[in-house]
């Protein structure tokens, strides 16, 4: 299970803009309609153009990385153990830290496609050791050390299938890369991830998931 909440699509207008500098070829843009957020409706020479670099690798379609994406999303921590992988992605997540003893814990905080009884019991004992946690909240040693030590019981014993949100920005570059290693995946979220992006980003079917065979010659 994953939510996402997109933010925004930036700067595709001077995306192609650069994508044009190595033959100084600024004069056969049409692309128009800029925007505030530096986003444009791409012409047909510039998405020929653009096309083209992208099927002849990473090096020449580097003008992906100029496209950049901000969202959030809520998805499991086994999932995110996988995303953590991708290194052009900024994230900055909700804290297990700070706010995981906030308030008890439902069904509702973790990606179970059952609720079985084992798990429903893993949720009490969560929330058996957050009561403890709150019980002592003096600023005595001796109750500093017991808090220390339910925390850390509760921090190793909580599910990977707990659901974590974190605000991500990242660029188109990295969305391709995502794409084809992950459309097909066994992970339910990977697919759904994967065709988030294809449904909702802006020129995502032109651009980030573009096979070789789609293009005109």
């Amino acid at each position: 299970m994953i939510e996402i909440k997109l933010h925004g699509t930036y700067n595709i207008y001077y995306a192609i803009l650069g994508m044009r500098n190595p033959m100084n070829s600024w004069h056969l843009m049409d692309s128009r309609e800029l925007d505030q957020a530096g986003n444009c409706k791409i012409g047909e020479k510039d998405l020929n153009l653009a096309q083209r670099l992208i099927l002849a690798g990473s090096e020449h379609g580097k003008f992906l990385r100029f496209i950049t994406v901000c969202f959030d999303l809520t998805a499991p921590l086994y999932w995110w153990k996988e995303f953590d992988t991708y290194k052009f992605a900024e994230k900055n997540s909700c804290s297990t830290m700070h706010k995981l003893t906030s308030k008890d814990l439902g069904a509702h905080d973790f990606s179970f496609d059952k609720l079985t009884d084992f798990r429903n019991a893993q949720i009490r004992h969560l929330n058996d050791l957050i009561k403890a946690y709150k019980s002592r909240e003096g600023e005595n040693e001796e109750d500093n050390e017991f808090r220390k030590i339910v925390f850390i019981e509760l921090i190793q014993d909580l599910p990977s299938a707990y659901m974590q949100k974190r605000t991500v920005i990242t660029n188109y570059a990295e969305l391709r890369n995502i794409y084809f290693q992950r459309r097909n995946h066994k992970l339910d979220e990977w697919r759904k991830f994967c065709t988030w992006v294809e449904e909702t980003l802006l020129y995502a079917k032109e651009l980030i998931c573009l096979e070789k065979s789609e293009i005109k010659n």
